[in-house]
Order: C-alpha cells, then structure tokens, then sequence
C-alpha cells in the first residue's frame, strides 16, 4: 500500500509539473495553422471560381459571335436571292469632287509648263510644249486611277 501511496503522489506531482504555457503556445500555433491552411483553401476554391467564370464568360462570348456571323450569311443569302439582276448590274452612284484625271491633268500641264519653260531658251514655246506634255500624262496616269478605284468603267 505504501507503494501504491508512493505511486500515486509522484504521479500527482508529475501532473502538476506540467507547462501549460508551453502547451496552450502549441495549441496556438496549431490553431494559426488551421486557419492559415483554411484561407488557403478559400483562396485556391475562389482562383477556380474565378476561372470558371471567365471559361463561362469566354464560351458565351463565342456564341454570341457565332450566332451573328450565321444571322448575317442568312441575311445576305436572303438578300442575294431576292435581288434582281438589273441590281446588280446598276451603276455605282458617282463619286462627288475631282476625279484623278482632271488633278492629274492640271498638276501635269503645270509641272509640265514650268518645267519647259526652264528647259528651252524660247520661254513662251517650252512652257507651251511642256504644258501640253505634262498635261497629257498627268491626265493618263489619273484615268488610270479611277478605272483602279470604279470611278470609270473600263472600255
């Protein structure tokens, strides 16, 4: 019986030994790292949230131009069938201002004048000839322009 008195007050002193502030800084810790791995957790669930709505955002996004690009082939299917030949046919509406060949006709008589007249001793016959040189290829090059542009149809 002495020993078993024995056993037991060493056992009580050994239990009262204990450093509860070392333990309750262990339970600190553990619970700060329960947490920390929690936020964790909600930042790595919201980056997938995020994610998937841009997925969402992205594929809805396709539909939507899908779907238009399909509305204006069946629009202008629609408008191809019914449309009559003559339509087609019709002369593009003219273009308003100065075509290419009459600027270039006037900036080529007048490139072509100066430079003529700087060229040949007789003033008045260079500026004459070269006026009309010029002119002629300004006038050229301009209606060749407007055949590349539509605004004349080609013979």
């Amino acid at each position: 019986m002495k020993k078993l008195f024995s056993i037991l007050i060493l056992a009580l002193v050994m239990a009262s030994c204990s450093n509860k502030a070392k333990d309750e800084a262990l339970r600190q810790v553990a619970i700060k790292a329960v947490k920390d791995s929690l936020r964790l957790d909600s930042f790595k669930k919201a980056e997938v949230v995020k994610k998937q709505e841009q997925e969402r955002l992205a594929k809805a996004e396709a539909d939507k131009k899908e779907k238009k690009m399909l509305l204006l082939s069946r629009q202008r299917e629609a408008t191809a069938e019914n449309a009559p030949a003559t339509a087609q046919q019709a002369a593009p509406a003219r273009k308003k201002g100065w075509s290419d060949a009459a600027k270039g006709t006037l900036i080529g008589g007048v490139a072509g004048a100066v430079g003529g007249a700087i060229i040949d001793k007789n003033k008045g016959r260079g500026a004459i000839i070269g006026g009309a040189v010029g002119a002629g290829t300004g006038y050229l090059i301009g209606r060749g322009k407007d055949r590349k542009s539509g605004r004349v149809q080609k013979n």
